[in-house]
């Protein structure tokens, strides 16, 4: 019986700020999952992290340059393939001790009823525009 995609999509959200990446693979991802974080998005313009090796690397990188870094999903919205999150992303540098707080938007594309592809915006309205809605 098909998962909820909204269900999937708090899982795996969870799963990320667990920093646990054998659950997000046993549970909610596709072997061949790819990952655009916003922050890389922003520097580079799409580096992206794929499958489980890339999704070890992310997690590696993420406890090398940060504190804490936690996404906090406001809104879920259901758009049958994929999922739109809306959220903030809350972290502290480490070394600088800087704080972020910075709104995203994530879609989460599925195949089936797990994720294979996840790409975090920081300018919400670009989310907005790629998943092919307006705010």
């Amino acid at each position: 019986m098909p998962r909820d995609k909204v269900d999937v999509a708090r899982g795996a959200n969870d799963a990320y700020n667990r920093r646990d990446v054998d659950g997000l693979f046993a549970e909610f991802a596709t072997p061949d999952f790819e990952y655009y974080p916003g922050i890389a998005r922003a520097l580079d313009g799409g580096t992206g992290y794929r499958g489980r090796e890339g999704v070890d690397r992310f997690a590696a990188d993420t406890s090398e340059n940060w504190e804490e870094l936690q996404t906090v999903a406001e809104e879920f919205r259901d758009l049958g393939d994929r999922v739109l999150v809306l959220g903030r992303m809350k972290g502290r540098g480490k070394g600088s001790g800087v704080p972020i707080d910075q709104p995203f938007a994530n879609i989460l594309d599925f195949r089936g009823d797990r994720i294979w592809r996840s790409r975090v915006y920081l300018d919400r309205a670009e989310g907005f525009r790629i998943a092919g809605l307006s705010e």
